[in-house]
């Protein structure tokens, strides 16, 4: 890398070319929220309702709900935890651009590269070097592997499948020729320290497939053991590194993700295999979690994708082994299903067979009718539940209605209560009251008290509403602002913090030094004084305007005529308590005075709502 710092019009350059809707879109599934505006759920905090807004014309981003917000290059450095510099190299990347470098700066030293796109890059390569040694003599357990399960040379290219060879430092040593430090194959999980004090790879004699992120960079790998003499688990993951999380990694969703925010439905899987055949016999929304129980933080990554909230009814289905231990999963899945407002859903084999080897026995097509033949979760958590226990005795009965009324009580569609309680006492065999009882108490005890919401901003009166557009117009449009805006400085704001903002606008270079984008935004965010304040020009900056259509000139002077006129309200009613206080005979000059301002305030106001005709 390049000593120096980037220059400043070559950062100006990957902000603009970088789009923020394209970037936060391999993140979250955007709709449109009209005003050029679009919206999902925040990927950096829990959420139902969206409130991650994307302002496609300022290329900008903001969160209502957590407060968060910025351009697309603070979006790069949150989502991945990168630097500055990293996420505009990484930006910069994406787009094509080759960074220039001031010269006779100084040189980065070579931690501050970007760890992260180091750790990437050694996972790439070492991707590349276990894909061709996949096509050596040595892999051909591999091969076979794949091959019995109905995987041929295309399809291990697709997915980047590997061979780990049997040699202690062969991937090592292949690193090592390509620059990278025996610290960062380490820290990468590539490599491990053996008791001789050398450095070893991780993976021997395996079969292995590259785990990507979202974005689609390699960040692990999974490996399957092949030999019978390898004493290790039948599948070795990557640890916990600083790319790679387990309980937030899902194989395949780098290749599934798009189909997953189009179709509406994300299928999970439990294998890397399963990924595979669901693919490519058309389920092209599998899933599956690497080495770990599905999670809440799995949950978070599949809710942003499915825009999963009360608006939207989308789908989430589990497929499960139909023995004991898929039996398990499922009900534990089933705890895990209130965190999703999307409809769950369970597809168990009737023949106990995994996607993988369903569609080696029965074809493509039996894949897909699997996944068309799912059954609602809760149906299936009541089913699996009552058959533990003796419904032909009153004790079995009522065991059994103890441990399913709550299931009941936690469904989310409150129009399914009634059915599945009616269900669920001919299954039993008790009155259907009682049903509703137990049901009803299970809820009112695990019922949760709400959390008080957040007050807006500012109250919404008409006076701060009209101080909000304005500021809107100079963080949005300042060319359009301009020097009208600048003319009526901070003193005609009532709201502090809108005071704060406009302050901010000045100290920047007023509305006037401003060229509509994130460098604007940017540059009016930096101006201000707290964390508050900068928020709030994040927030200014995604809201629409309140005007039907494109604003213009005429409607800048309606803002700022109304802006100023209820400080003059405010002004003359001052003036005229004054005035009332003042004896016109004894204090004949100060009346003169404040009568001749009065009379100047209400000339002012005069025109200042001739301007002010119409309305916002």
């Amino acid at each position: 890398m390049a000593g120096g710092r980037i220059r400043d019009e070559d950062i100006a350059l990957v902000r603009e070319r970088s789009s923020i809707v394209d970037v936060a879109g391999e993140q979250v599934t955007l709709k449109n929220a009209g005003g050029g505006n679009l919206k999902g759920l925040c990927p950096f905090h829990d959420e139902k309702t969206p409130s991650f807004t994307v302002s496609q014309a300022r290329n900008v981003w903001f969160c209502h709900g957590c407060g968060e917000g910025g351009d697309v290059i603070n979006f790069v450095q949150k989502i991945d935890h990168l630097s500055f510099i990293e996420a505009v190299e990484r930006l910069a990347d994406r787009a094509g651009l080759e960074l220039r470098r001031v010269e006779g700066g100084p040189a980065p030293a070579r931690p501050q590269a970007g760890q992260r796109q180091r750790l990437v890059a050694a996972h790439v390569a070492a991707q590349e070097f276990y894909a061709e040694q996949l096509l050596t003599p040595g892999a051909r357990a591999a091969r076979e592997f794949l091959a019995e399960r109905g995987f041929d040379r295309a399809a291990a290219q697709r997915y980047g499948c590997g061979f780990a060879p049997a040699e202690w430092d062969l991937l090592v040593r292949h690193l090592r020729q390509k620059g990278f430090s025996a610290a960062e194959m380490e820290t990468a999980g590539l490599a491990r320290p053996a008791r001789s004090g050398s450095l070893v790879d991780r993976f021997r004699r395996r079969l292995l497939w590259p785990i990507r992120d979202v974005s689609g960079d390699v960040i692990g790998f999974g490996a399957r053991k092949l030999f019978d003499d390898d004493d290790g688990p039948k599948y070795l993951n990557t640890p916990e590194t600083p790319l790679y999380k387990k309980s937030h990694v899902l194989y395949g969703i780098d290749q599934a993700k798009r189909e997953i925010a189009k179709q509406g439905r994300a299928v999970i899987v439990e294998g890397y295999t399963d990924v595979m055949a669901c693919h490519l016999a058309g389920v092209t929304t599998a899933v599956a979690t690497c080495g770990t129980s599905f999670g809440a933080d799995h949950i978070g990554v599949l809710r942003r994708l499915l825009l999963d909230t009360d608006a939207f009814a989308g789908e989430i289905i589990f497929t499960f082994d139909g023995d004991a231990a898929g039996q398990k999963a499922a009900l534990r899945a089933f705890g895990d299903d209130q965190r999703f407002v999307s409809q769950t859903f369970i597809a168990v084999s009737p023949d106990s067979m995994d996607p993988c080897e369903l569609r080696l026995a029965k074809g493509d097509l039996a894949v897909r009718d699997l996944v068309a033949s799912r059954e609602p979760l809760i149906a299936f958590a009541l089913r699996s539940t009552l058959a533990r226990y003796d419904l032909d005795t009153v004790e079995g009965r009522v065991a059994a209605l103890r441990a399913t009324a709550p299931m009941v009580a936690k469904i989310k569609d409150r129009s399914l209560l009634t059915g599945y309680a009616q269900k669920l006492a001919g299954d039993i065999g008790v009155d259907v009251d009682q049903v509703r009882t137990a049901v009803r108490n299970a809820g009112s005890e695990g019922a949760a008290v709400p959390a008080p919401r957040p007050s807006a901003l500012a109250p919404d009166n008409p006076r701060l509403v009209v101080e909000r557009e304005a500021l809107k117009l100079a963080v949005q449009q300042p060319v359009l602002a301009g020097p009208v805006f600048d003319a009526v400085d901070e003193t005609h704001y009532a709201h502090p913090p809108y005071r704060d903002v406009r302050a901010a606008i000045g100290a920047a270079g007023g509305a006037s030094a401003g060229v509509a984008g994130a460098g604007w935004v940017n540059s009016v965010r930096d101006a201000c004084p707290d964390l508050a304040a900068q928020m709030l020009v994040m927030e200014l900056a995604v809201e629409p305007v309140r005007y039907d259509g494109e604003p213009d000139s005429a409607y800048l002077h309606v803002v700022l005529a109304r802006l100023q006129l209820a400080g003059l309200h405010q002004r003359i009613g001052e003036v005229k308590s004054r005035l009332q206080r003042i004896n016109p005979v004894t204090e004949a000059d100060e009346y003169r005075a404040r009568f001749t301002e009065l009379v100047a305030l209400e000339q002012h106001s005069r025109a200042l709502k001739e301007k002010a005709a119409g309305g916002l």
